[in-house]
């Protein structure tokens, strides 16, 4: 099964495609969607499920997973956080996946073994997991993390 993991960010969306086929995983490409911060949040929300639905129709993945939103001290960050999640689930919607969605906890986890684990942590395992995957940006690597969480889980 081929699988996007998406990491929702308003300045920087991580995306990160693979393929799963029974304890076997395999990079197919990753990459980030960065809406420009002088625009109106919804021109950079559009950017978003655009881009988004660029990809999809470019690596045409079967499975689709999404980071949970966390609620941070600043609720105005949380919630913009929960705008640009918004706006990839519904391009996600609209290409007919299903999203399944995984906790931070559960992704760090799944990936290092422990839940409170660092950004350096998840981004050394994901190269090891997939070693083909090339340099990384912290997105692309969480990102990837949480596709690798849903086949585990799926």
């Amino acid at each position: 099964m081929k699988i996007i993991g998406i990491d929702p960010g308003l300045q920087k969306t991580g995306w990160g495609v693979i393929e799963s086929a029974g304890s076997s995983l395999k990079f197919v490409a990753s990459g980030l969607i960065k809406p420009n911060p002088k625009e109106d949040m919804a021109v950079r929300l559009l950017t978003i499920s655009e881009e988004l639905t660029h990809i999809l129709t470019q690596f045409e993945p079967s499975h689709a997973a999404i980071e949970e939103t966390f609620v941070n001290r600043n609720p105005t960050t949380s919630l913009k956080l929960g705008m640009a999640r918004g706006a990839a689930i519904v391009a996600l919607a609209q290409y007919g996946l299903e999203v399944a969605e995984y906790a931070p906890n559960k992704i760090k986890k799944s990936i290092v073994g422990q839940g409170h684990a660092h950004k350096d942590q998840i981004g050394m395992m994901i190269r090891v997991l997939l070693p083909n995957c090339g340099e990384l940006s912290e997105d692309e690597a969480d990102a990837l993390a949480i596709a690798i969480t849903h086949a585990h889980y799926k």
